[in-house]
């Protein structure tokens, strides 16, 4: 259950730029005949490759629903066996697993406050320094 070193040896898109965007901006209705259009060896490497930008998550779920467990298996390891059971479940299932967290928010107040610098020179003089 070890992933292929091709998965993760190169962290180049198995398929062109252009296919890459048009699979990005596809609508539900048109991504399963794109998907179809990619050899079934590409479309696993798609999908882990997907998977491992959280903007293309859900783009990673949508063409690992149509691999199989086997091949997502064999180039993924376990990260392809994770992949697979999660483009198996219902999108209120995804809701509750990984898009349910609260939000991050960041502080707007200072970490710490810093006292400020002093700018006076020590008593002693640069000449004092180098004897």
């Amino acid at each position: 259950m070890f992933p292929s070193r091709d998965a993760y040896d190169t962290d180049n898109c198995p398929i062109d730029d252009e296919l890459l965007g048009q699979l990005y901006r596809a609508n539900g209705s048109g991504l399963p005949e794109l998907v179809e259009s990619v050899s079934s060896d590409a479309r696993t490497m798609l999908a882990l490759f997907c998977y491992r930008r959280a903007h293309m998550h859900s783009l990673a779920l949508a063409i690992a629903s149509s691999c199989t467990e086997r091949e997502l298996v064999r180039i993924g390891g376990r990260v392809g066996a994770a992949l697979y059971a999660q483009s198996r479940q219902t999108p209120a299932q995804h809701a509750s697993t990984s898009f349910g967290r609260k939000p991050i928010t960041l502080s707007t107040k200072p970490l710490s406050v810093l006292r400020p610098l002093d700018n006076t020179l020590d008593d002693e003089t640069p000449e004092a320094a180098i004897a």
